[in-house]
């Protein structure tokens, strides 16, 4: 790929899901910086703040499987700018609501046109890029996108102190209708010619490594996202006694190791896999340190708490890491379905996740408006409990296998992996081109 091709590719292609991206995780994480407005302004609780913030998940959870399908059919260009103008809605909805029902509409109708949007990027890159740039590629996706988070802590709050929150929801109406636009006007099409195999979704549910990877996968990114995008900030408060400022400046701090996270992942499946490494190996040591990271905090280890908590907002973004596996697992034309399975999961138990520890916590009754450590401890041990047992059922099935995998460069990878990804003919084989207007011309 010529150097003036790949800038156009970057410019028309990537940056634009990009910054849809970004506006996705500026929306699923916000709520953590504008909960004491919302408690305010609404009389929340926990469990109904819990409910607020983790119905995005839900919804964003239900709409995978048939977003996948629709950015298989119809490429991410039209379906990414779509559902953006509907979360461009329900920020406008969200600005104006002034009662908990209206405010979880609007949550949900922002949940759904966001859907898309790291399945678009990804679906992009796929369609785009070559295909040993793709991990690489999705790491830069994650790391820009996840620039979100880390505007929704110190700048945001910034911007609080001289707008009001529904001000603000006005503003990121605003972008993200405009972004839509851009994604529709600027993106050209690429379309896939139909595959001689039968690729459809029960492809991959009937993948057993698929079901080997998804569960661990979903319980420790879910879970990592439901305390970074809700409970650090009350756990920081509650637990560590921070005040507004040092808590902002924590949540700032982690959401640029979130950034850097992906960065990081990005670069290292990329390396590890040119050596004849499964990704399978990042996936299960992040997964371990989470874990560790977790046992931490309820333990309360004396370690300055930014340290786990960095840990916990890296994991986050190990999705560049399972997206890689599963990259390696299907055929691009099954690309959209598969992602959108796998997110199905990390999105399903963000929100299970999410709403339980709410529910957990308001089992204990606040004191002086903070809730004991023992309600957090029990909340967040819960959760580590299922990750170990996710983590155990993934790791299991190959120690039956140790003789031939020490024997092997190939670390953690089953034996019929490279036969299945053998048999996925090179993308470029099975690509047109469809312009998308007329000045679109590569």
């Amino acid at each position: 790929m010529q150097i003036s091709g790949a800038w156009r590719l970057t410019a028309r292609v990537f940056l634009p899901f990009a910054v849809g991206y970004y506006l996705s995780y500026l929306f699923r994480t916000i709520n953590a910086l504008i909960a004491i407005h919302l408690i305010s302004d609404a009389g929340l609780g926990a469990a109904d703040l819990g409910l607020l913030t983790s119905v995005y998940f839900l919804v964003f959870a239900a709409a995978q499987i048939p977003v996948g399908i629709l950015l298989d059919r119809f490429g991410p260009r039209r379906v990414q700018s779509v559902l953006l103008l509907l979360a461009a809605i329900g920020a406008g909805l969200f600005a104006v609501s002034t009662d908990f029902l209206s405010l979880l509409i609007a949550r949900a109708m922002i949940g759904l046109g966001v859907a898309a949007a790291l399945m678009a990027g990804l679906k992009s890159i796929i369609l785009w890029f070559p295909r040993e740039r793709v991990a690489l590629l999705n790491g830069y996706m994650i790391m820009l996108g996840s620039l979100g988070a880390v505007t929704a802590t110190a700048p945001i709050e910034h911007l609080l102190a001289w707008m009001g929150w529904r001000q603000l929801f006005e503003i990121l109406a605003a972008a993200t209708g405009a972004t839509a636009i851009l994604i529709y006007v600027v993106v050209p099409e690429r379309g896939i010619v139909p595959s001689t195999t039968r690729a459809t979704l029960g492809s991959v549910f009937a993948d057993r490594r698929f079901w080997r990877v998804a569960p661990f996968s979903a319980t420790c990114i879910g879970s990592a996202w439901s305390l970074q995008g809700l409970w650090a900030s009350p756990w920081l408060t509650d637990v560590e006694g921070l005040d507004r400022a040092s808590l902002v400046r924590q949540l700032f701090i982690m959401s640029i190791v979130l950034s850097c996270g992906a960065l990081l992942f990005g670069m290292t499946v990329h390396y590890v896999k040119r050596r004849g490494i499964g990704a399978e190996t990042v996936l299960a040591t992040v997964a371990v340190l989470f874990v560790a990271a977790e046992l931490a905090l309820i333990l309360r280890v004396p370690l300055p708490s930014i340290l786990p908590w960095s840990v916990v907002a890296i994991a986050g973004t190990a999705t560049v890491v399972s997206f890689a596996v599963i990259a390696d697992y299907f055929p691009p034309e099954l690309a959209g379905r598969a992602n959108g399975a796998l997110n199905v999961l990390h999105f399903g138990w963000a929100f299970l996740a999410q709403y339980a520890t709410g529910l957990i916590l308001e089992q204990w009754t606040a004191i002086g408006g903070h809730r004991p450590v023992q309600a957090y401890q029990v909340a967040f041990g819960l959760n580590v409990a299922l990750q170990i047992a996710a983590l155990a059922w993934f790791v299991l099935p190959w120690r039956r296998s140790v003789a031939s995998w020490m024997s092997s460069i190939s670390f953690f990878m089953p034996a019929n992996i490279s036969d299945a990804v053998e048999s996925v003919g090179l993308y470029e084989d099975s690509v047109v081109l469809l312009p998308a207007d007329d000045d679109a011309e590569w």
